[in-house]
């Protein structure tokens, strides 16, 4: 039987923001009756429908769409929350005779679907409150998480505040680094095995975008977020004084808004901050991508469709 003959049991699109992979999925479930399902993180809050880029309403009601803004901005939401309910999603789609189409940009999601997650401790209130009550700055937590977990340290940028406090509550928790809970066997992905386990109905694809035309569309995209009303969305998302450590308020373009709205800085340069942040971001998603994803196809985005189509029949 060939490839072409081969109906998946589920089609997985990656690839760095603004590289069409939103556009690619919903065409993709128009012509095959497939649903889509979020994998991006940042994609699951219902706060910022217009500054994370989620599908507008009128491309949602073209094709079932699932974990697309379901979360308030208020919650802690981490890659197990969406690992389980992207399980359920699948378990959906598969029982209608539908094809599970899983889009986004978060490596972690992708990894976590296809070779499960890590058992990861829980973590105490009080510990969690102790540690993000240091009053030391990125660099001096790294340091410190250095002295503790150097293989952790190592992975992480020293200005990632978020991930080394992550970091520094697991050993505060456990006496254990995060480096070895990670290396401990989990519970399997969804999607786990892949090609070289002899499982090749499930299509994995990279969107290879050229930097130079990605760069262009990170900028107009982002004119365009501003066009549509992203202003409005930070100052609502502001109004709700949520804690400063909470995910939703590092969203690419939230920091650079929120200062224009403070009165710290112009649009113009809200505008430049959050365009360069964005390119940055999707300068490391392609690194991520190329060295972490293995038994994947890349290819660039004009590409894409003609190459799904022959094998989602």
């Amino acid at each position: 039987m060939s490839e072409a003959a081969i109906r998946p049991r589920a089609v997985l699109i990656a690839g760095p923001t603004a590289s069409g992979k939103s556009a690619l999925a919903l065409a993709l479930a128009e012509r095959t009756g497939g649903v889509v399902i979020n994998a991006d993180s940042m994609q699951v809050y219902r706060d910022l429908r217009i500054l994370s880029a989620r599908p507008s309403r009128e491309e949602e009601a073209r094709a079932p769409h699932r974990l697309y803004g379901h979360v308030d901005g208020a919650q802690d939401y981490s890659v197990a929350h969406w690992l389980e309910e992207a399980r359920a999603e699948l378990s959906l789609a598969w029982e209608a005779g539908r094809l599970p189409i899983l889009v986004g940009g978060t490596g972690l999601y992708f990894k976590a679907l296809t070779e499960g997650l890590s058992p990861m401790p829980a973590i105490p209130p009080e510990v969690r409150e102790r540690v993000r009550a240091l009053s030391e700055d990125a660099p001096a937590l790294h340091a410190r998480l250095a002295g503790l977990d150097p293989l952790t340290a190592a992975r992480l940028r020293p200005s990632d505040t978020q991930r080394l406090m992550r970091a520094l509550e697991v050993f505060e928790a456990t006496g254990r680094p995060l480096a070895e809970w990670q290396r401990t066997r989990g519970t399997p992905g969804p999607l786990a095995g892949g090609p070289s386990a002899g499982e090749d109905d499930i299509v994995r694809l990279f969107l290879a975008a050229d930097r130079t035309q990605l760069r262009a569309r990170i900028a107009a995209r982002f004119h365009a977020m501003i066009e549509a009303g992203a202003l409005d969305e930070v100052r609502a998302l502001d109004a709700r004084h949520l804690p400063a450590d909470r995910t939703i308020l590092k969203a690419h373009g939230v920091p650079w808004l929120r200062r224009h709205l403070g009165g710290e800085i112009g649009l113009d340069a809200a505008i430049e901050g959050g365009v360069l942040d964005t390119r940055r971001y999707a300068k490391r998603q392609d690194t991520w991508f190329r060295h972490q994803l293995t038994g994947w196809t890349a290819m660039p985005p004009a590409e894409a469709e003609a190459w799904l189509e022959a094998r989602t029949v």
